[in-house]
């Protein structure tokens, strides 16, 4: 009996022996530099965006909901974000970059991926470039409060060199604010003749400044919400927050300068070497689909850029819009820091 238990317990343990010889550990998941691109089955999907809350939900939202993928977001700032994708360029933890206009990100095209979704053909503004897809548009636009404008004529830039005005007028610094620098490239073409650098153009500057009286606000959302709480009578920033207060009830109107309005393509973009790559493509053909367009069309107040996308009643129609048609995109990504220099040395010259 003992001979036969012991014969039992060399034989076991043999087995385990056997066993453990013949089991591959696993090996770690590669880091840094090296790190191996995920399976094309992934269903996740990580954005970083600078885009408006309502944005970001209408659109992630649907998308996650539509196509059963798991979509991870990362908000800030459209400078912050862009640091991110800087930063993490050995090592991409990103996917998408859902920030700003192609002349505003041009200097980081070295961060992104080439990719012309098969929906682009269908949009206003085409991806000639191959890294920006614009999805929505952020016009150019005056916030007006209604009460304190009362007869006021607030029409076009050269309205707010009315002394009337002078202190009452909101505005951001170009230097860092996007919108604020958006509408002072639509001032510099409209009011240049097309010259945005003409002597003319910079005359209406130099007055504007002085009619701002010291007013430089640091953040986007002071602008819009000084005019609509009545610290303002007028204020130059983007059409989204605007004609989302109408909505609400604010008394408030939007104004598309008649000089003409910039509109600029909202862009969103792959980030090069994106862990989860073929997600990434989903979501830019997602994003320029006529059912994200139409949708977001019709339920925010955020302009689509796809040919036939419905609007709802508080985004005013295309063809009563007089839009700048001097601009170039091209010239405003290479002399960008030219006009953010020479506007602040105006800004110093009226403090002196």
């Amino acid at each position: 009996m003992k001979k036969l238990l012991t014969v039992v317990l060399i034989m076991a343990l043999m087995v385990t022996m056997l066993a453990g010889c013949g089991k591959k550990e696993e090996a770690p998941a590669p880091s840094g530099g090296d790190a191996a691109p995920a399976d094309s089955g992934s269903d996740t999907l990580i954005v970083y965006t600078a885009r408006a809350e309502s944005l970001n939900n209408a659109v992630i939202e649907n998308f996650q909901k539509d196509t059963g993928i798991k979509v991870e977001i990362v908000t800030g700032s459209t400078g912050e974000v862009v640091k991110r994708v800087q930063s993490e360029a050995a090592n991409p933890q990103g996917d998408i970059l859902w920030a700003g206009s192609e002349a505003q990100l041009s200097d980081s095209i070295e961060y992104l991926e080439s990719y012309v979704s098969p929906e682009d053909e269908h949009m206003f503004y085409k991806n000639e470039s191959g890294y920006f897809s614009n999805a929505f548009c952020d016009p150019t636009v005056f916030i007006v409060n209604n009460e304190l404008a009362g007869d006021i004529k607030i029409e076009g830039f050269q309205d707010l060199l009315n002394p009337e005005l002078k202190g009452k007028i909101a505005y951001g610094d170009p230097v860092n604010s996007s919108s604020a620098f958006q509408c002072l490239i639509a001032a510099l073409f409209d009011l240049g003749n097309g010259d945005p650098m003409s002597d003319e153009a910079w005359a209406w500057v130099e007055a504007f400044i002085e009619n701002l009286d010291g007013v430089s606000l640091d953040s986007s959302s002071k602008v819009y919400k000084g005019v609509a709480e009545g610290e303002y009578v007028v204020g130059l920033i983007w059409e989204d927050p605007v004609a989302d207060y109408v909505k609400q009830g604010v008394d408030v109107r939007v104004v598309f300068p008649e000089e003409g309005a910039l509109m600029p393509g909202m862009s969103v973009s792959i980030i090069k070497g994106a862990p989860n790559m073929e997600n990434a493509k989903k979501f830019v053909d997602y994003m320029l689909s006529e059912a994200c367009q139409s949708y977001v069309g019709e339920n925010l107040t955020v302009r689509p850029l796809r040919e036939g996308a419905s609007l709802n009643e508080f985004l005013k129609p295309w063809d009563e819009i007089n839009i700048c048609d001097t601009y170039d995109d091209k010239w405003v990504q290479e002399h960008k820091g030219e006009v953010t220099e020479k506007y602040t040395e105006y800004l110093e010259n009226s403090m002196q």
